[in-house]
């Protein structure tokens, strides 16, 4: 192993991923090189070599920086699990690799969906370390956690793949709540470390956003189960410290992928959250999403999502699951509001049937997102 000087001048030339925003500059010293075998989370330096499917980095800040090939990164070793875009994993050694997603994550591609280009081609050039050559990881920056159970509201956003509406109920209810008067929290708390879900749920209203990135994660793909629990948990948890009155957190990906199950059957985040609004993309969805989180032991609020920018796949959803379907724009407007407050007791019976009025206004929210 040998180590070199991280000199200012590459410091202030490379473009930094937003995954490694918690690490303040002034820490990163000096590159370790050589026989490394790189760990979740460990800050790299990395050239670029080749433009692929990610031809912009998404800063600290949110704005994404176009690369070009010569342009050194500063991003966090991760696993990436994306079915519509690309698995990659961690490997063995610093050998050249991928930029697998705009927040910053560097791995080896594994298999992509059909539809995406080759990713960006990089050179990792050595682990980002401190003054004493001890490599900087984003665990060693997480918020505080306690192990206390949160005891404030909490709602979990859950859905049948990506891209079923997660995002944009979650982000209805952040509103919705802030609308009403409440300090909200917006937590993403699986996928992979990108800023633009958080940013989306602090223009709603939220006053305080977190992600897994935030607990020392750049992603959660194959990340121990007690570890994810612990974050999730410790998410919710920051954001009562903070004075939040409700959490809103939106959980990743579809109900069978690994990570969203994990959190999804734990019984300590069942624990703390009051129910779920289920987004889908179509009824047979909900209507399998539905009995699957029944079984799971959740108390499902509302259906939402996708589905909701077609009134007949509104119907359709509402008569295959005796479930209330509100749109984006009745989320936000509060439809939801009293019967979380209430524990959700009221939401999801017959006696309380969906009233089907969906405009095109209304769903064209979705297909903004």
């Amino acid at each position: 192993m040998t180590r070199v000087d991280f000199t200012g001048l590459m410091l202030a030339k490379a473009k930094r991923a937003f995954t490694t925003r918690r690490v303040p500059a002034d820490h990163m010293q000096s590159l370790i090189t050589g026989e490394s075998r790189p760990q979740i989370g460990d800050l790299v330096l990395a050239r670029v070599e080749k433009i692929g499917s990610h031809a912009k980095l998404e800063l600290p800040n949110g704005r994404r920086a176009h690369l070009s090939p010569g342009d050194t990164i500063i991003a966090a070793y991760g696993n990436r699990y994306a079915p519509d875009q690309f698995e990659a994993i961690i490997s063995s050694t610093m050998e050249p690799c991928h930029l697998v997603a705009a927040g910053g994550i560097i791995s080896t591609k594994i298999c992509k969906h059909d539809a995406m280009g080759s990713p960006t081609r990089v050179t990792p050039l050595g682990l980002i370390a401190d003054r004493e050559g001890r490599r900087l990881n984003l665990s060693s920056y997480a918020i505080p956690f306690t192990a206390d159970v949160p005891s404030i509201p909490t709602v979990l956003v859950a859905g049948t793949a990506m891209n079923a509406g997660k995002t944009m109920t979650a982000a209805s209810l952040v509103h919705a709540f802030a609308k009403a008067g409440y300090r909200v929290a917006g937590i993403k708390s699986t996928g992979t470390g990108a800023g633009g879900d958080l940013w989306f749920m602090s223009d709603m209203g939220a006053e305080v956003v977190l992600d897994f990135t935030d607990g020392g994660l750049p992603s959660t793909y194959l990340v121990a189960p007690e570890v994810i629990e612990k974050t999730v948990l410790g998410l919710i948890g920051h954001a009562s410290a903070q004075g939040c009155d409700v959490a809103i957190v939106e959980v990743a990906d579809g109900l069978q992928h690994q990570e969203t199950a994990t959190v999804l059957r734990s019984p300590r985040i069942k624990q703390a959250a009051r129910g779920i609004v289920f987004a889908a993309n179509d009824a047979l969805g909900a209507q399998a999403g539905l009995e699957t989180l029944r079984t799971w032991g959740h108390d499902v609020l509302a259906l939402s999502g996708q589905l909701t920018r077609s009134p007949l796949a509104i119907r359709e959803a509402s008569r295959a699951t005796g479930m209330p379907v509100f749109t984006a724009a009745e989320v936000q407007a509060g439809s939801l509001t009293k019967y979380i407050l209430n524990s959700g007791s009221e939401i999801g019976h017959n006696s309380h049937p969906r009233r089907f009025r969906t405009s095109h206004a209304d769903a064209s929210i979705y297909s903004a997102a």
